[in-house]
């Protein structure tokens, strides 16, 4: 009946054992899972703020080229309104 009760108990270590291991693999691939999340998560972010500096700097440029555009078209009008004008003579 000794020999029973070892085998059972060897039985039972290795259940153990492989339990531990199963939980250690788990508990590895969790932490994984949450650096990666980790990192997903202050890429967006960095990635949102710079498109979002980028965008700002886009918005002024356009701005400056509105402006630039409007000043070339009043001196365009204004050139072409003195043209028109007969000089005295």
């Amino acid at each position: 009946m000794a020999t029973s009760a070892t085998t059972l108990n060897q039985n039972e270590v290795a259940a153990i054992q492989k339990d531990w291991k199963n939980r250690e693999f788990v508990e590895v691939v969790k932490l994984n899972m949450l650096q990666i999340v980790q990192f997903l998560n202050n890429f967006d972010s960095s990635a949102r703020y710079k498109l979002s500096c980028i965008n700002e700097k886009l918005h002024s440029l356009e701005r400056m080229l509105e402006f630039c555009e409007a000043a070339v078209q009043t001196s365009t009008s204004l050139s072409e309104a003195a043209d028109e004008v007969p000089k005295e003579e």
